[in-house]
């Protein structure tokens, strides 16, 4: 049995992370953590997530989850996974990551515990998503600069970052299809007069509002016809599932900077 530690686990993301462990073949919950000061903290996991009772109690330091799991789930904030991998880093313990809205310091931060630990990082836990990231990627390769791509997301209106990690993944999906870089192509706002769009343009359109989980277009719009490969979220679950896959397959895993795709054995 797998030990998997979850940090963050009273959030709505931990607690549906928490109950996909309980269901998973060959997992089992063997620690998880709240910031100081959480109502959560002494509370039985797997009960705070409405299930049978554990006997795992929420604790207040991170590096307790790490030192009793083999792997370890985050979806928290950017400043708590920065922390987290230092953890991993010292610890050797495997982490998945869901956690969007990083930046240059928490790369640093995943490049160096990738030298100790396996990590596996991703901007959507989704497998349909990851599907349609391989199969944007071949659009755009197959379609060509003839074709202007844009790509919408929307999300509910408490979403802090934008564009959201996925749309992002698939911005970069479809640069590499193209064999171009994604910052050189990035468009990511039109307002006033603009001007005609550019050849080779990507461009993001973000929508925020209700209690959306998830949708994500990728339009390749050419003369006289439109290609659309788009998916949407029904239920926080998908993700919480996949990064539980993610998790499973990092035991016996070398240290690494591993993506969905590894995790998947997409290729191409």
């Amino acid at each position: 049995m797998l030990k998997i530690g979850i940090v963050g686990c009273a959030g709505r993301m931990g607690r549906m992370v928490a109950a996909a462990v309980a269901g998973a073949e060959g997992a089992r919950i063997a620690a998880g953590s709240e910031a100081a000061g959480s109502s959560a903290l002494g509370q039985d996991i797997a009960a705070l997530a409405g299930l049978p009772a554990c006997g795992v109690k929420i604790v207040a330091d991170a590096a307790k989850v790490f030192r009793a799991s083999d792997a370890v789930i985050d979806f928290t904030a950017p400043a708590a996974t920065l922390a987290h991998a230092r953890l991993a880093l010292e610890t050797g313990t495997a982490l998945v990551i869901g956690t969007t809205g990083l930046g240059a310091e928490h790369e640093d931060a995943l490049q160096a515990a990738a030298k100790k630990a396996a990590i596996v990082r991703a901007a959507n836990f989704s497998i349909g998503v990851n599907v349609i990231l391989g199969l944007a990627r071949k659009a755009a390769r197959i379609l060509g600069p003839e074709y202007d791509i844009e790509i919408v997301e929307m999300h509910h209106r408490h979403k802090a970052d934008a564009p959201s990690g996925t749309a992002l993944a698939l911005g970069q999906a479809v640069a590499e299809g193209r064999r171009v870089s994604l910052a050189d192509k990035s468009v990511r706002a039109r307002d006033g007069i603009t001007g005609p769009r550019k050849k080779g343009d990507i461009g993001f359109a973000v929508l925020r509002g209700g209690d959306v989980i998830g949708d994500h277009t990728v339009v390749f719009a050419g003369e006289g016809e439109r290609v659309e490969i788009g998916h949407k979220a029904s239920s926080r679950a998908v993700f919480a599932q996949g990064a539980v896959r993610a998790a499973l397959w990092t035991k016996g895993r070398a240290p690494g900077l591993y993506s969905m795709r590894d995790v998947l054995g997409f290729v191409g």
